[in-house]
C-alpha cells in the first residue's frame, strides 16, 4: 500500500460502514444491523484515503477469542482497488490473530473477487472436508 493511504486499527463509523458495503458490492445491511455488528466485532481494520480523509478500505474479525477467528467484511471501494489496500487490511488482521492465538482457526466466506488475495495469504477451500452452508 502506497503513502497515499493510512491503515488504522478501528472499526468505521456506521456511515462508511454501510457506504463502503455498498459502493464495493457488498450486500446492503440496515444502520441497526451495522451498529450492532459494528460494536460486535474482535478486530477492525480500516484504510484512510491521506489527501481526501475518506474511509476507502475496511476489514473486520469476529472471534469466540479463544481459537476460532472468522475474517468479514473485507471491502474496498472500486476507485482504490489494485493499490494493495486489501491486502494490506487481511495482513493487519491476521497478524492481531497470530499475535494473539498463534494456533488459531480462521476462516472466511470468499466471493469471487477477493479468492486471489485470500490464496495469496495462505487460504485453501474446505471442500471437500468442510463446506461452507448457510441458513435458507
Amino acid at each position: 500500500m502506497d503513502s497515499a493511504y493510512r491503515l488504522v486499527l478501528e472499526p468505521t463509523g456506521i456511515d462508511d460502514y454501510l457506504r463502503l458495503r455498498k459502493e464495493s458490492g457488498l450486500s446492503a445491511r440496515t444502520r441497526e444491523e451495522a451498529e450492532n455488528g459494528i460494536n460486535g466485532a474482535w478486530a477492525c481494520a480500516i484504510v484512510v484515503h491521506v489527501e481526501s480523509g475518506e474511509i476507502v478500505g475496511m476489514g473486520r474479525v469476529i472471534s469466540d477469542g479463544g481459537w476460532y477467528f472468522h475474517i468479514i467484511d473485507m471491502a474496498v471501494l472500486p476507485g482504490h482497488q489494485r493499490k494493495g489496500i486489501g491486502d494490506a487490511v487481511l495482513t493487519a488482521l491476521l497478524e492481531r490473530i497470530d499475535a494473539h492465538a498463534p494456533n488459531a482457526y480462521v476462516n472466511l466466506l470468499a466471493d469471487p473477487p477477493g479468492r486471489r488475495l485470500y490464496a495469496r495469504h495462505g487460504f485453501v477451500e474446505s471442500a471437500p472436508a468442510s463446506i461452507g452452508m448457510k441458513r435458507a
